[in-house]
């Protein structure tokens, strides 16, 4: 644990155990990044995927995220997965049920050569089965795109399960309390409207699950 990564706030809920950090990463899909340009704070929303100790992160040679990284801006990249709202009694005491891990650190542009390999890689764990039905990328795509690698080093986890924690005077009052679950479930696949006549849905998008 670095002083970056100490949970002041609520310790209690901390989580240190790399298994449960890296089950987090892999549920989710969305990664909030953040860096600095020209001394101003940039938060955006991405993709992202977690390849062993390191997160892979792609996206347009010219967004911002990218130009950060060849500056050598540091980054901080957050995953929350929401699982409920706590709804007590009070205000004061509402909460949400929710799994969180926040990564720092000095990431890399990958090199051309890299790309390749990354690409699939990328692909192949959101999409399990998906590279296999797919044409190779071609040179100029992956000219066009970068990669972003963030080794896991420096990473801070943080879980809330379970119900409302009232107070006691409270507890009498004619209040539901409870929780509300929330969880991310994949609808059923729409076809694109110029897909042609005979291509079925394969088995591992019909079957798709985090």
């Amino acid at each position: 644990m670095t002083d970056k990564t100490r949970i002041r706030r609520l310790p209690e809920r901390a989580v240190s155990e790399q298994e449960t950090i890296y089950s987090i990463l892999d549920e989710g899909l969305v990664c909030h990044a953040a860096y600095v340009v020209d001394a101003r704070p940039v938060v955006i929303p991405t993709l992202y995927v977690r390849d062993g100790e390191r997160l892979l992160i792609h996206g347009s040679n010219s967004m911002g995220l990218a130009r950060a990284v060849r500056s050598g801006s540091p980054l901080s990249v957050a995953v929350t997965l929401f699982d409920g709202l706590v709804v007590a009694r009070s205000a004061f005491n509402s909460s949400a049920n929710y799994r969180s891990v926040v990564v720092h650190g000095t990431a890399r542009l990958l090199a051309e050569d890299e790309k390749f390999d990354a690409f699939d890689l990328i692909v192949e764990k959101l999409i399990p089965g998906r590279l296999a039905d797919l044409r190779p990328s071609t040179s100029s795509e992956i000219a066009q795109t970068s990669v972003i690698e963030l080794p896991l080093d420096e990473t801070s986890a943080k879980v809330r399960s379970g119900g409302p924690e009232d107070d006691s005077n409270d507890l009498d009052q004619d209040v539901w309390a409870g929780v509300i679950p929330m969880e991310l479930v994949p609808g059923e696949a729409v076809p694109a409207t110029d897909l042609r006549d005979g291509i079925d849905l394969p088995d591992y998008l019909r079957s798709y699950q985090r």
